[in-house]
C-alpha cells in the first residue's frame, strides 16, 4: 500500500506565495501590465495606418507612454492608506485648477479646458477622473457602509461640482464620465435598489431642463445620433463614414494600411476619436470583437482586485476605476457604431492623445497598487 507523501510545513503557503521577481519588487500585477503592453502596442500599429504613416506622430506617442509608464509605475509604490490620506488634498487642487481653467485656461475649437504651458497643455478635468471616486471611496470609508440618505446627498454634491464646472467648458462627455466614475462609487458602497430607481425617475424628470441647458452643438449632436441621414454633409457626416469604414471591413477586413476611408480622408478624427472605424475596416469585425474582449479582460482583472482589495477605500476605488474604465470603451465603441451620441471620448490606450493616457495608466497604477500591497496588510 502507498504511503501518502509528508509535505513540509508551511507548504501550502510557499505554493500561494506570489513569485519573486523584477514586477514583484516593483507591485506591478503581470496580467494587468500584459494587457496593457498588448492594447498599447497594437495602437501603435493602428495610430500608424490612421496618422497616414507620420513617424513623427508616431514618436510623440511613444514618448507619451513613457510618461504613463513612469506614472504608473511609480504610483504603483505608494501603498493605499496613503491615497486615501491623498484624496481631499486630490480633490481640492482638481476644483481649484477647474476654476483656474474657466478664468485662464486656453481657448481652442470653442472649449476652455486646457492650461498651456508653452511646451504642452494640460487638461485639468483629466485629474478629477482620478479624483472623484478617490474622493468619493475616502468619504465612504470613514462611515458604516451602506451610507444613509444625508451622506448619499453629501456624495452627490461632491460629483455635481466638478462636472458641473467641466460642463461649462464645455466638455459634455467628460462631465458625464467623471459623474458616472463618482456614482459607481455610491453604487458599489451598498445603494438600495430603490434609491437607485428614484434617482433614476429625478433623472429623467430633469431630462427637459437638461436639454434647454445644452448648447446648440450639442442638441445638435443628440439630433443627429436619432437621424444622421439628415444632414449627411453636415452634423451627420461623422457617424455616416464611421459606419461606412467598420461595414465595408466586413468580417476579416481590408488588412493593415489597407483602409481607404481612413487614407482618403473620408473618415474625421481618425486617429483620435474614431480609430475603432479604422480598427473596424482594416482588421474587420474579428479584429474589432478581439479588441473588445481585451477590454474587457482588463476591467475584469480589476474587478478582481475589488473583490480581493482589504478595506473599503480600496475596494470601492479599485471597483470604481475598473467599471469606469470599460465604461470609457463602451461609450467609444457606441459612439463610433452610431448606438450612442457622439461626445468625444477617446478610445482608450490606442486613441492619440497624452493626457488620456497618462490618466488611465495612473488608475491601472493605483489598481496595482491595491492588489500588490494587500500582501503586507495584516487580515
Amino acid at each position: 500500500m502507498a504511503q501518502a507523501r509528508i509535505e513540509p510545513p508551511g507548504w501550502l503557503e510557499r505554493r500561494r506565495r506570489p513569485n519573486s521577481g523584477l514586477l514583484y519588487c516593483l507591485h506591478l500585477d503581470s496580467p494587468l501590465l500584459l494587457g496593457l503592453v498588448l492594447l498599447s502596442s497594437f495602437g501603435l500599429v493602428v495610430l500608424f495606418s490612421a496618422g497616414g504613416q507620420d513617424i513623427d506622430l508616431i514618436q510623440r506617442q511613444l514618448l507619451r507612454l513613457g510618461v504613463a509608464l513612469v506614472a504608473l509605475i511609480g504610483l504603483a509604490q505608494v501603498p493605499p492608506r496613503q491615497f486615501e490620506r491623498w484624496a481631499p488634498w486630490l480633490y481640492g487642487l482638481g476644483l481649484g485648477l477647474l476654476i483656474f481653467v474657466l478664468v485662464y485656461g486656453h481657448v481652442g475649437k470653442g472649449a476652455q479646458r486646457w492650461l498651456d504651458f508653452g511646451i504642452f497643455r494640460f487638461q485639468p478635468s483629466e485629474i478629477m477622473k482620478i479624483a472623484v471616486p478617490m474622493m468619493i471611496a475616502h468619504f465612504f470609508a470613514q462611515a458604516a457602509l451602506p451610507p444613509r440618505w444625508w451622506q448619499l446627498l453629501l456624495a452627490l454634491v461632491l460629483i455635481i461640482l466638478p462636472a458641473g464646472l467641466i460642463a461649462k467648458q464645455p466638455d459634455l462627455g467628460t462631465a458625464l464620465l467623471i459623474a458616472v466614475a463618482g456614482l459607481w462609487v455610491l453604487f458599489l458602497a451598498g445603494v438600495t435598489w430603490r434609491l437607485i430607481m428614484g434617482f433614476g425617475g429625478v433623472v429623467l424628470a430633469l431630462v427637459p431642463v437638461l436639454w434647454y441647458q445644452m448648447h446648440d452643438y450639442q442638441q445638435q449632436r443628440v439630433l443627429t445620433f436619432l437621424n444622421p441621414e439628415n444632414d449627411p454633409l453636415g452634423a451627420g457626416y461623422h457617424m455616416i463614414q464611421s459606419k461606412i469604414a467598420i461595414g465595408s471591413g466586413g468580417l476579416y477586413g481590408k488588412g493593415w494600411l489597407n483602409g481607404s476611408q481612413a487614407h482618403l480622408d473620408f473618415l474625421p478624427e481618425q486617429s483620435t476619436d474614431f480609430i475603432f472605424a479604422v480598427i473596424g475596416e482594416e482588421f474587420g469585425l474579428v479584429g474589432a470583437a478581439l479588441i473588445v474582449l481585451l477590454y474587457w479582460l482588463l476591467a475584469a482583472r480589476g474587478l478582481y482586485i475589488a473583490f480581493q482589495a482589504q478595506d473599503s477605500f480600496s475596494r470601492l476605488l479599485a471597483g470604481s476605476l475598473s467599471l469606469t474604465f470599460f465604461i470609457y470603451v463602451f461609450v467609444n465603441v457606441g459612439m463610433v457604431t452610431g448606438l450612442l451620441p457622439v461626445v468625444g471620448v477617446p478610445l482608450p490606450l490606442i486613441s492619440y492623445g497624452g493626457t488620456s493616457m497618462v490618466t488611465l495608466f495612473s488608475a491601472f497604477g493605483i489598481l496595482m497598487s491595491i492588489h500588490t500591497h494587500r500582501r503586507l496588510i495584516p487580515r
